[in-house]
């Protein structure tokens, strides 16, 4: 198990672990999890200070729209955190990030997009979480808004 899992137990998550090798795109991803792209969730930690950061959840086939996030959050600018400092942040490399299990539960905004079963990263590169979206986002307080385009 991992630092995710535990956390999805600790929040009474019920889930499926999906466990494949290293891929090279998402689309290779969702195929090993056997899932469409717009199931497979992408975490991306945003910055919005300098101790200040959000966790963005992103169907697969789409992206964050910037200033729709900026309006939502209520501020002029965004950036993403250098590959060192989202480690420092969330406890997990860029390309396992997940809010399940950070070491900072920095709040989380989902694109209203993300409905039924989902596979959210596991927090090590080839694990999965296959959750039901809804329950996911009422465990993790986050915020459902369009984020996306």
């Amino acid at each position: 198990m991992t630092k995710a899992t535990d956390a999805a137990d600790q929040l009474g998550l019920t889930y499926e672990v999906t466990r494949h090798g290293r891929v090279n795109s998402l689309e290779e991803a969702a195929a090993a999890r056997g899932i469409e792209p717009a199931r497979l969730i992408k975490t991306i930690v945003v910055r919005l200070s300098d101790d200040d950061y959000r966790f963005v959840l992103v169907p697969g086939d789409r992206e964050i729209a910037w200033p729709k996030l900026r309006a939502l959050l209520g501020v002029n600018r965004i950036s993403m955190p250098d590959k060192d400092t989202a480690f420092d942040v969330t406890g997990y490399v860029r390309g396992t990030i997940t809010p399940l299990g950070s070491t900072h539960a920095w709040p989380v905004i989902a694109d209203e997009r993300i409905t039924g079963t989902i596979s959210i990263g596991g927090g090590d590169h080839g694990v999965g979480i296959t959750v039901d979206a809804q329950a996911l986002a009422k465990a993790l307080n986050a915020t459902v808004a369009d984020v996306t385009d």
